[in-house]
Order: structure tokens, then C-alpha cells, then sequence
């Protein structure tokens, strides 16, 4: 599936092929950091297909939890994470994250990964009151 997408300033633009059947949440304790939040989501890049339209990514290099050196990927002027992939190992996993992606509300995760990690309250999602915007 092609798609778009960019950063939250506009100041990196992209354009990427991914699979939609591989796409994942992932609840691995960097991705918790990373995102801010209990998780992150991402989409499988396609054999490396990833066209960067506008300016430069800053990178970040970090070992995983499964122990894989991960290049993470940043706009360098609002911060917001892009793609991480794993260095020097091409065929690896190459993970978009999908807040980027501007076709995000047709991709839908196939699959949870690293759930060892994954916050206890999650399950409870459905609980807590809800809100069409912020209020309450």
C-alpha cells in the first residue's frame, strides 16, 4: 500500500510502500518511552521502500530489548519519531509509525508484540469513560 506522511511541524514530508497486514502494536518498554504512552504502533515498510520528500532525519542509535542495534529516526525540529529500523541488517524489520502515516484510520493492527512489557490497565480500555473531545 503506498503512503504518505510527515512529521507533526511539516517539516519532514515522506513517502513510503508498507504492508497493512503487518501492522503491529508494539509494547516494548522503548516504545512506551518513545511514544509517551503505554505503546507505539507501526507499519512494516516493504523491502526498504521508504522516500524521505522533504528535509533530513536526525538518528538515534539504541540496543533493543531483543538485543538488535535500532536506528530511530526523529525530525530534528519537533521531535517526533518516524521509522526505526535495524542497522546494517536490511531484510530486518523496518517499523513506520503509524500517528505519521496520513492514511492511518484504514490501518488497523493485525497483531501485539512484546506483551511481556505491556501495561497492566490496557485491558481495561473499554472502563474508562470516554469523551468525544477533551472534557469531562
Amino acid at each position: 500500500m503506498q503512503v504518505t506522511g510527515g512529521c507533526l511541524c511539516g517539516h519532514i514530508a515522506y513517502e513510503a510502500i508498507i504492508d497493512p497486514a503487518r501492522v503491529a502494536i508494539c509494547h516494548c518498554a522503548d516504545c512506551q518511552v518513545n511514544s509517551g504512552t503505554a505503546f507505539g504502533v507501526v507499519a512494516s515498510v516493504t523491502e526498504n521502500q521508504f522516500t524521505l520528500l522533504r528535509s533530513q532525519l536526525k538518528v538515534y542509535h539504541k540496543i533493543a530489548e531483543s538485543g538488535r542495534k535500532r536506528a530511530l529516526s526523529f525530525c530534528p525540529e519537533c521531535g517526533r519519531r518516524i521509522h526505526a529500523r535495524t542497522q546494517d541488517v536490511p531484510a530486518a524489520f523496518f517499523g513506520l509509525r503509524v500517528g505519521t502515516i496520513d492514511q492511518r484510520q484504514q490501518l488497523i493492527p493485525k497483531r501485539q508484540v512484546w506483551c511481556q512489557s505491556a501495561l497492566p490497565w490496557l485491558g481495561k480500555l473499554a472502563t474508562i469513560p470516554a469523551f468525544q473531545q477533551q472534557g469531562g
